[in-house]
């Protein structure tokens, strides 16, 4: 049969696709508490987990296991979506399951960016170039995929490739003389003492946070997510995602 795929025990090509008014009704069901209805929404939207999974073949990869991890993928997407974001729930969803896709990748040091898309990324890089001077804002994911004639999803995974990782080594603050890195604010807690004193200069330090810097600084150390992640779910461009994680991060260590 055209089209059909044996992913993890699954017709592939008999995949059902929920509409949106369905899914997001369904979601606040799940959210709610309904096993039934979240069950119902991961069913109906497993499409979309393969339309990333696809995107990651020829590379020798085991695709169920990529179709599974994207499932997870998926799944939190279902637990976390926010009505208040204002955005389709398949716009917040690729990304968490590109997201977890690369998070298992880098974690197996399997991770390749293929030269299609270091192109994408590369040319996705300049119109936005273009389009912030003449524009004074940012194109979205949609405007730049239209303007490349490539899938959203191709550009996601474009943009994500090409982020630098946050290194545990990465200097968080710089008075001039010492610098602070990550790693010196992780406690570690087998040492009970010094770990409840960072704990208490990082909560300290979290408070002084407005909501929107204190959900980026959650989602970034807490969650695990990239900052091509957030951008997509709050609207904003990585850049600023960016711009605002520093902010908050000096903001919490600044010993003024």
């Amino acid at each position: 049969m055209r089209g059909k795929v044996e992913i993890t025990g699954i017709n592939t090509a008999e995949l059902k696709v929920m509409s949106a008014e369905e899914t997001m009704r369904l979601i606040k069901q799940s959210q709610e508490g309904s096993i039934e209805a979240r069950n119902q929404v991961l069913e109906g939207n497993l499409k979309l987990v393969l339309s990333v999974v696809k995107k990651f073949n020829n590379r020798g990869e085991n695709l169920d296991d990529l179709f599974q991890v994207g499932s997870l993928g998926l799944i939190k997407a279902i637990d976390n979506f926010d009505f208040n974001h204002g955005v389709k729930f398949s716009t917040y969803a690729v990304p968490m399951i590109i997201g977890e896709i690369r998070r298992y990748l880098r974690d197996n040091s399997k991770i390749r960016i293929s030269r299609s898309l270091k192109d994408i990324a590369y040319k996705a890089m300049q119109y936005k170039e273009n389009y912030l001077n003449i524009n004074h804002k940012e194109p979205t994911i949609e405007e730049i995929s239209k303007e490349l004639k490539v899938d959203t999803i191709d550009v996601i995974m474009a943009l994500e490739a090409i982020q630098e990782p946050v290194s545990i080594f990465t200097p968080i603050f710089n008075n001039g003389s010492d610098e602070i890195y990550l790693i010196d604010q992780i406690a570690d807690e087998s040492n009970s003492e010094e770990a409840r004193l960072n704990k208490m200069i990082i909560e300290e330090g979290i408070s002084k946070l407005n909501q929107r810097l204190k959900n980026i600084i959650y989602d970034r150390y807490y969650n695990g997510k990239t900052q091509m992640e957030i951008a997509e779910e709050i609207g904003i461009s990585q850049a600023q995602v960016s711009r605002l994680e520093k902010t908050a991060l000096k903001i919490i260590f600044d010993k003024d």
